[in-house]
């Protein structure tokens, strides 16, 4: 039998891993308070990642919400299992137009985009914009990653699955490819727009969170919004006309 040993230094901090579900809850927590009256929806997409008789095991194949199955090549790429069965079911559910998904996925991100940065992957050329100044605007960096799925989905090819959960070479750009297994749950081919914060690194300084994200994701609304405060949030500039449902 073998056993795999974790660094005594790779344990500490994990309690981190919940900035992604935090942010989320605060930034809905304010846009209520600030009058977005907007189809809004806040999931959460929770679960314990301990060891026990129930636990993930290499070479398990499930299926995910969406119906496609993963093989697990990789017990520690577990947020991208649980975020993929939240982005289909805002998708398939709740039929949401627009899907924001924040996590703290990858150690990546932080070689990627540094720490003051989280990564950006969208579909969207024109969301990208609108996150890139809505990071300038309330403090909150962001920055894009390339989404390029023709390229980058390869690497999660499988023999027994629709897909594996983590990626064969590490130089193929890890944060996009990571995003885009989360993606793929709603289907490369999504009409509506979606966007994935990866902020593993600027949701944390020294031993307290940030609370990286707040800020960003109600100036985004303020996008969707004819709320006055949040459209202040944007500097004046015109929200999206019409019906439109973020997740």
């Amino acid at each position: 039998m073998d056993f795999f040993t974790f660094f005594q230094s790779s344990m500490p901090g994990m309690k981190r891993d919940c900035g992604g579900a935090a942010g989320i809850l605060g930034a809905f927590y304010l846009a209520v308070k600030m009058g977005f009256k907007e189809n809004l929806h806040a999931i959460f997409c929770l679960a314990e990642n301990s060891v026990g008789p129930l636990a993930t095991r290499p070479d398990d194949v499930i299926t995910l919400y969406s119906g496609k199955t993963v093989e697990v090549n990789n017990t520690d790429a577990e947020g991208r299992l649980v975020l993929g069965d939240g982005v289909a079911y805002a998708k398939k559910d709740l039929q949401a137009t627009t899907i924001v998904d924040m996590a703290t996925l990858t150690g990546a991100q932080g070689v990627a985009t540094g720490r003051y940065h989280a990564a950006l992957l969208t579909n969207s050329e024109d969301w990208e914009q609108k996150a890139v100044s809505a990071g300038k605007l309330s403090g909150d960096l962001i920055h894009p990653v390339p989404f390029v799925p023709e390229l980058h989905f390869c690497e999660f090819n499988s023999s027994h699955a629709d897909m594996k959960n983590s990626v064969s070479d590490n130089a193929c750009g890890a944060v996009s490819c990571a995003g885009l297994f989360i993606g793929s749950h709603i289907g490369f081919d999504y009409e509506g727009n979606w966007l994935h914060i990866d902020m593993a690194k600027p949701c944390y300084q020294g031993d307290r969170a940030t609370g990286y994200g707040v800020a960003l994701l109600n100036t985004l609304f303020a996008y969707a919004s004819q709320s006055p405060m949040l459209l202040k949030l944007a500097s004046g500039q015109n929200s999206c006309q019409g019906k439109n449902s973020i997740a």
